[in-house]
């Protein structure tokens, strides 16, 4: 860097001596050549003491000191700023490497809406980050029964989108002849269980339709209670069913239960996090909900589930605080 030193000096020294600006645009020339060799301020100071030096520049002892100062504090911001950018570069690569993971968990997690002589179905789930802690799958048997399930981590980011992806492979993997909602919940309960950290738990809900009886037959492992709505009365009615979540113990059983379902019926199944979100600093209420799909009723469920989410998102200071799913099925 001698030659650099000789020619700051020289500019320094002209500067000074004229005041002319076409020095200063020559010195802005030479920062790049500094920038170049990654040059830290805290060595371009020193540059500049020695240039001062050489041009025989008098200083006062107060300047003298107020320059050393200068100097061991460039030497701590240059220190700072390259942790800082390293810093940016981590978070960076580690943001693309979430996006790329988050793209690979929705094209796994993908659930292709089936075609049911039984039911309209609408669904939305939207992440409350970039990885979904949330999961539904339909499963259309050949013998024209319909199965569905919904289910929960009980927790968000990465490590509730890994458990999600082994809850869509079990469940893929389950036999024909274990569609049963009770026998599903068993199997997913020892998966959950053997394979899970033991801090992370899973809510499911998962039904099964037979239209030879116009049946629903269900079952909970500890999830967010849905809402029946009987066409004949008009009337809405809680879900409930009883059931430990997956993953706290082996070997656990799960009650079945029973619905008749006819033309007008809905089943809606939701994730805790459409009751989760927040308005205005409070929490919305399952009450609420039932209010919001109440008032959509009239609407096709594709386009139901579509007006409830959109009917909070665009409430003023609206903020969702975990996955929103939704899902409306309505019997023909």
């Amino acid at each position: 860097m001698e030659k650099e030193l000789k020619v700051y000096a020289e500019l320094l020294q002209r500067y000074i001596a004229t005041l002319d600006e076409r020095f200063l645009y020559r010195a802005e020339q030479i920062s790049n050549v500094f920038i170049k060799n990654d040059i830290l301020p805290a060595e371009l100071i020193r540059i500049h003491i020695e240039a001062m030096k050489q041009v025989n520049i008098e200083v006062s002892e107060e300047t003298s000191y107020a320059m050393d100062f200068l100097l061991e504090a460039m030497i701590a911001y240059g220190v700072a700023h390259q942790n800082y950018n390293l810093i940016k570069e981590e978070q960076l690569m580690l943001k693309n490497e979430i996006k790329i993971a988050a793209n690979m968990q929705a094209e796994f997690l993908k659930t292709k809406v089936p075609e049911s002589n039984s039911f309209d179905i609408g669904v939305i789930s939207m992440p409350y980050s970039q990885m979904n802690g949330d999961y539904f799958h339909f499963i259309a048997n050949g013998n024209g029964k319909l199965g569905v399930a919904i289910a929960d981590v009980v927790g968000k980011g990465v490590p509730a989108a890994l458990s999600m992806s082994m809850i869509k492979y079990s469940l893929d993997s389950v036999h024909e002849s274990n569609y049963k909602p009770r026998k599903i919940l068993k199997q997913l309960n020892r998966v959950v269980e053997q394979n899970v950290a033991s801090n992370m738990f899973i809510t499911m809900f998962y039904a099964e339709f037979d239209p030879d009886k116009d049946l629903l037959t269900y079952a909970s492992a500890g999830h967010e209670p849905g809402f029946f709505y009987d066409a004949k009365t008009a009337e809405f009615s809680e879900i409930k069913a009883e059931g430990l979540v997956l993953g706290v113990l082996d070997h656990t059983d799960y009650t079945e239960y029973y619905k008749e379902m006819h033309s007008g019926d809905l089943v809606i199944l939701l994730t805790d996090g459409v009751t989760e979100c927040k308005y205005n600093d409070r929490f919305i209420t399952r009450e609420e909900v039932l209010e919001v799909i109440k008032k959509y009723m009239y609407l096709s469920p594709e386009n139901h589930v579509a007006a409830v989410y959109n009917h909070f998102a665009n409430l003023k200071e609206f903020e969702l605080k975990d996955d929103f799913t939704l899902i409306i099925l309505k019997k023909k």
